[in-house]
């Protein structure tokens, strides 16, 4: 038998298939696989443009096959975000238990759907079934599309029946029964991000932990602060990590603060935010159920025109995750600064050595854990303009460009979840401090004048520091030399606790008119 493909969206020159000959056509959705659109054993499936067959045995139906001919754009699937597929899951369950309980849908029909649901949202399997590629136009209508036919196919095998038996259980007149595209794929969105989050909270806990860790460990390490990568003024190491550490859990609590803003919900909106073709006590009810089935308290929005044409949340959401990487590539050019070297940079940390560097130079290791999670950092922040611009881009009651919002948060968050995690376990776990290095830098260091300034005084520091730098010798040295504090003074004011905390001092008697 012939066989047709056509080629995964980033290859030069695909086209899609005439899909004439009886023979194989395929559509590459995936780096991995592809979607078989036609073969022997098929099935007959009529829509609003016609007759076209599709897999006999395939869980998806017409709909998604159009859609999966229509947009060969990303490679990247629905199924590629499992929390979308059993967000999409839950809504439709919700929706099939609310419409039971208010009379309009079958009790044989409604157990179906609501069993079907079940798997759908907890056996992975099923996310293979959704194969339309995330970015689609249409505002979403291709993916949920792809929902409803799954899932009633699924109730459909559920109830001895085979695939594409519309005439028993209707995707279209039975699963999404008092719904639109525009409420049921918005909710699931917003659950999908809340339901992806948490991973994101959780990796980005274990990484302060580790810093909090490291603070600890490297608690009596002395060292040099810089600012504008000049000699500022000692402190600890200990210190540095532990801002690392605080500044990892201010995001933390952000993105615990503006997740809780996508738990209201749109459902029972409909169309534009009118409720229509839905009774009017279903949309409290439909969102009673998906937050007893999601276990997120989520509750209706209460004016569903504004909410259904409103991405703001999108917005502020997308800045704070922006603010995640932001911070986060920060600490990692940090961390290759001060591992810099080893022997003619910084060198005050070591990083831990995953993988030989070069392929010319055999000694060379590289910061390569910071360096993946800056690139990270940045096609963040590139999916957050993104996501501005999708959000200003909508005209009156819908926005058409929230599946590629969708798309962009939820594969922000996948990335930075897994970079923050490797970032965790790959590195900050490891790192050693250089003592010797640190102790070495800092009695080297012209910054050591500024905790003398108070007992010296700025302009005879000042000479202290031109002479130094000069003549290459320590503060210390020239101090003594000038006998301008005894070496007991000298020794105090350069404590560990002295330099590196506010503390109240006794003003120092000067040995010698400066």
């Amino acid at each position: 038998m012939a066989e047709s493909k056509v080629e995964t969206a980033n290859t030069a020159g695909a086209a899609p298939p005439s899909g004439d000959g009886g023979g194989v056509s395929e559509l590459a959705i995936a780096t991995v696989r592809t979607v078989p659109i036609e073969q022997a054993q098929s099935r007959t499936e009529h829509d609003l443009l016609g007759e076209d067959d599709v897999p006999a045995n395939a869980l998806w139906g017409i709909h998604t096959k159009r859609a999966v001919m229509n947009f060969p754009i990303t490679g990247v699937p629905v199924g590629h975000f499992p929390e979308f597929v059993r967000a999409l899951a839950l809504v439709k369950q919700a929706a099939a238990r609310a419409n039971k309980r208010l009379g309009y849908l079958a009790a044989e029909k409604a157990d179906a759907i609501d069993k079907a649901c079940t798997k759908v949202a907890t056996d992975k399997v099923y996310a293979e079934s959704f194969v339309v590629d995330a970015i689609q136009g249409g505002a979403g209508t291709s993916t949920n599309m792809n929902a409803n036919e799954v899932i009633a196919n699924v109730a459909l095998k559920l109830m001895g029946k085979k695939p594409g038996d519309y005439h028993t259980l209707h995707p279209n007149d039975d699963v999404n029964m008092a719904q639109s595209t525009n409420d049921a794929y918005p909710t699931a969105l917003r659950l999908a991000v809340i339901f992806a989050t948490q991973p994101l909270v959780r990796a980005l806990d274990d990484l302060a932990y580790s810093f909090k860790g490291k603070a600890v460990e490297f608690a009596d390490v002395l060292k040099m602060g810089r600012t504008q990568l000049q000699d500022a003024v000692p402190m600890t190491l200990g210190q540095e990590f532990d801002a690392f550490h605080a500044t990892v859990k201010e995001d933390v609590a952000r993105l615990n603060e503006i997740s809780s803003l996508f738990r209201e919900v749109n459902l029972g909106a409909t169309a534009i935010g009118t409720g229509i073709n839905a009774d009017p006590r279903y949309a409290a009810l439909a969102v009673e159920e998906l937050s007893r089935l999601s276990g997120q308290p989520m509750v209706l929005a209460s004016n569903l025109i504004e909410a259904t044409s409103d991405l703001g949340a999108f917005v502020l959401f997308s800045g704070v995750l922006k603010r995640v990487a932001v911070k986060v590539s920060k600490i990692c050019n940090d961390l290759r600064l001060l591992s810099s070297g080893p022997r003619t940079g910084i060198g005050e940390i070591r990083l831990p050595a995953v993988q030989a560097g070069s392929s010319i130079m055999p000694g060379k290791v590289n910061p390569v854990i910071p360096e993946v999670v800056n690139q990270v950092a940045f096609l963040v922040i590139g999916h957050d303009l993104t996501v501005t611009m999708c959000a200003e881009g909508g005209q009156l009651q819908l926005n058409a460009f929230e599946p590629t919002i969708g798309y962009c948060v939820l594969s922000s968050l996948r990335m930075l979840t897994a970079a923050i995690d490797t970032l965790t376990k790959r590195c900050v776990d490891g790192i050693e401090a250089d003592r010797e290095r640190c102790r070495s830098l800092v009695q080297g260091s012209i910054g050591l004048i500024t905790a003398l300034a108070p007992a010296l005084g700025y302009e005879a520091s000042s000479r202290v520091a031109r002479r130094a730098l000069k003549e290459n010798r320590s503060v210390a040295d020239i101090v003594l030399e000038e006998k301008l504090l005894t070496e007991d003074q000298l020794n105090q004011l350069l404590e560990l606790e002295a330099m590196t905390r506010p503390a109240r001092r006794q003003p120092v008697p000067k040995l010698k008119d400066s």
